[in-house]
């Protein structure tokens, strides 16, 4: 009885973390629109989007800590509950770095360069966010290990911006230096999303297999 319990927290625990990733994928997806249309009103609304992901963090904290407490839990049920306590850190994060893209496109008077650039990323990131979240609840490492290994392709996007930049520079041409900075600070924010769900990824490889991350 205690078992089918524990079962139930145990699901009950996966749900809110599908939930708060899903919080974390819509709000990526809203920040790509906000960037491509330069969307100043959706962009203020979602840099407080990230109190929901936080309040979310806190009621998973508290049900892990219930979990661990009040029942317990076997080696592969702590590594669980012990990963998911991991992972909400890195959708935190994740949900406050796409918050600061949305304040660099409020604040910004230019329109980003690179923007194909950055909707590739973005786009690659939010997979990433997604399939992580998924390997964690089907406790699918294959699934998980696709996530590393699309990180090489965001970071490579990121090379590109960073390249952009620097030739520009080198060439001394004429161009928006504000523009510019604000694109360079939005592909970094989102080479930080890539590696969160690389994070994510690596936690679920350790709750399934007991591999040390």
């Amino acid at each position: 009885m205690l078992r089918v319990k524990f079962e139930q927290q145990l699901q009950g625990l996966d749900n809110l973390i599908t939930q708060m990733g899903y919080l974390c994928i819509v709000s990526i997806d809203k920040m790509t629109q906000a960037l491509v249309n330069n969307d100043k009103e959706l962009a203020k609304e979602l840099m407080v989007s990230a109190d929901e992901i936080d309040q979310l963090e806190n009621e998973i904290q508290t049900l892990c800590l219930k979990l661990l407490l009040q029942q317990q839990p076997v080696a592969r049920d702590l590594r669980k509950i012990s990963a998911a306590m991991k992972i909400i850190t890195d959708m935190e994060r994740i949900g406050d770095q796409t918050s600061d893209i949305c304040e660099l496109i409020y604040e910004s008077n230019s329109v980003q360069t690179d923007i194909n650039t950055l909707v590739d990323m973005a786009f690659e990131a939010k997979r990433m966010v997604q399939n992580s979240v998924q390997s964690y609840v089907d406790n699918n490492v294959e699934l998980a290990r696709e996530v590393m290994v699309s990180d090489d392709t965001v970071d490579a996007l990121f090379g590109e911006v960073r390249q952009n930049f620097v030739q520009l520079v080198q060439d001394n041409q004429q161009h928006d230096g504000v523009a510019m900075l604000d694109t360079l600070m939005i592909s970094k924010y989102l080479e930080r999303i890539a590696d969160h769900a690389t994070n994510i990824a690596e936690w679920v490889e350790y709750a399934v297999l007991g591999v040390s991350k």
